[in-house]
């Protein structure tokens, strides 16, 4: 059996669909790690400051004990903390109860006690959520230009698996803030690889506009599958199981994702493109281009500022347990997976301008309602409602950079998508940082505010794209070339003297 699927592997390598296939495996593991960490830092770096508190606090308690004046036991069963005074003047021994920071009361929910402490975990955080953006908003500049001239597709999106493998391993064992910065950090590179590579090589299998539409569409799908998957499958395991299982877990489907990629893809054959792409700085200077990715930038940066502020929020207004945090995003991340099946499929038809304008607008909307939420049942509506909104602006958007890069430039992809790729960066980079920030200084609602109303300003500017305008050099091309098959009609019409011939002409003119 084992033998029949190898040899199949090797037969289907050029397949268009087993290239899709692998493309989805990556987005998904690289999102699943990009989400899994959401519900397990912010309660785990908490967890750490607070046993630092409490280490400081009992050994200065010690001290006072050693004076002779009291002694304090903690008890393990029931978490209270037992003063016995210790002097031999004094009273009876004296009990008195006191819930620690962050520990639960027989009967109650988990609330944490230090509220102060829990508002400066917003910088510390949406910093480490944004270094993983900040990092592969640095390379990707650098990734597109190299497949497009050195390495081709397959080298660059093997090399991100490797990055990837090494980032969950390290997130696995990492037990203090810097480790998992380097983690988060790391991981930056590896999905710059990944996304960039991924999005290039399905852009130049699928060469129909409306087939690579599809085709991206379902690659999203693994992208929002990961983001499905990763805050619940992240909270329930590390509230049952620990920190370290999770990221194992996700090694070990990463290592299936390598064998395939090394069966099929055959990463040492480095194969660039045939001929050279628009420069970088060339797509740049496109403004449909840099309104396609402001709307994938604005639009993801909404759901970036909500990572590392909404359970820090929760844990504040709702005494939200463990598994609660990771849950909450579960609207979010189903809408978002049957928003971009079902836009990939209809935004060729009905308009992927349209669709983007609805979406940025939805984005806006859904966002400023999920401050009023006073439970976690009331996160359902809006939290699906932007997921939603933001798999109808991708699933829009990424198709058509490669539309206007085939209508306005050289049909080679891995710029313009390193382009997509640095405005989804942009989000996350400056979205979790910023919303940080804000909510540390002026609450979360106003988090949310702000960039609900910067997402329904915005959404105009998809108007832009309804019709964009071929690049003249293309239509000068296009000219010529009709130009020219008009005279091979009209001489031919003259060896054959005939009108219809003549009349075939002025149609190929036409």
């Amino acid at each position: 059996m084992c033998f029949v699927l190898l040899r199949w592997l090797r037969e289907e390598r050029q397949s268009r669909k087993l290239i899709l296939f692998i493309v989805f495996v990556a987005l998904l593991l690289d999102n699943m790690l990009l989400t899994v960490v959401v519900p397990i830092i912010p309660s785990y770096l908490y967890s750490l400051d607070q046993s630092k508190v409490l280490v400081l606090k009992n050994s200065t308690e010690s001290q006072e004990a050693s004076s002779g004046a009291f002694q304090t036991i903690v008890s393990l069963y029931d978490h209270t903390v037992k003063t016995v005074g210790s002097n031999a003047t004094s009273r009876p021994t004296e009990l008195v109860p006191a819930r620690l920071p962050g520990t639960e009361l027989p009967g109650n929910a988990t609330c944490p006690e230090s509220t102060s402490m829990l508002t400066n975990e917003n910088v510390k955080v949406g910093m480490m959520f944004a270094s993983k953006a900040t990092v592969q908003l640095i390379t990707n500049p650098f990734i597109g230009p190299l497949t497009n001239r050195y390495f081709g597709y397959q080298l660059p999106i093997f090399a991100g698996f490797c990055i990837m493998f090494a980032s969950t391993i390290l997130f696995a064992f990492s037990s203090s803030y810097a480790l998992l910065f380097v983690a988060r950090s790391l991981q930056g590179v590896g999905s710059s690889c990944s996304s960039v590579a991924g999005m290039g090589m399905l852009a130049s299998v699928y060469t129909d506009d409306e087939e690579r539409g599809h085709a991206i569409g379902i690659a999203l799908g693994g992208l929002a599958l990961g983001v499905l998957v990763g805050p619940p499958f992240g909270s329930v395991m590390y509230e049952y199981v620990g920190k370290t299982a999770p990221f194992l877990i996700l090694a070990f489907l990463a290592l299936f994702d390598g064998a395939l990629q090394l069966l099929v893809l055959q990463p040492t054959k480095v194969e660039p493109e045939s001929q050279k792409g628009t420069s970088l700085l060339t797509l740049l200077k496109d403004p449909y281009i840099l309104i396609a990715a402001g709307a994938i930038c604005f639009g993801n940066m909404a759901i970036a500022m909500m990572e590392p502020t909404l359970p820090i929020w929760m844990m504040e207004t709702m005494c939200a347990e463990k598994w609660q945090l990771g849950v909450a995003f579960l609207p979010a991340s189903l809408s978002y997976l049957i928003g971009t099946y079902i836009i990939g499929k209809l935004a060729h038809r009905i308009g992927r301008w349209l669709c983007a304008l609805v979406g940025m607008t939805l984005v806006g909307i859904s966002v400023i309602c999920v401050p009023f939420a006073t439970s976690i049942y009331g996160l359902i509506l809006p939290n699906f409602g932007v997921g939603f909104a933001i798999g109808m602006v991708d699933s829009s958007m990424m198709p058509i950079m490669g539309y206007l890069v085939d209508l306005r430039h050289v049909s080679v992809y891995g710029s313009v998508y390193a382009i997509a790729d640095v405005a989804f960066c942009m989000g996350f980079a400056f979205g979790p940082s910023i919303g940080g920030s804000i909510a540390e200084n002026i609450g979360f609602p106003w988090v949310m505010a702000i960039i609900g109303i910067m997402d329904i300003l915005f959404a105009p500017l998809c108007i832009f794209l309804r019709n964009p305008p071929a690049q003249e050099e293309k239509v000068v091309s296009h000219n010529l070339f009709s130009i020219s098959l008009f005279s091979i009609s009209l001489f031919r019409s003259h060896l054959s003297g005939g009108d219809s011939s003549s009349e075939a002409s002025i149609r190929v003119l036409e």
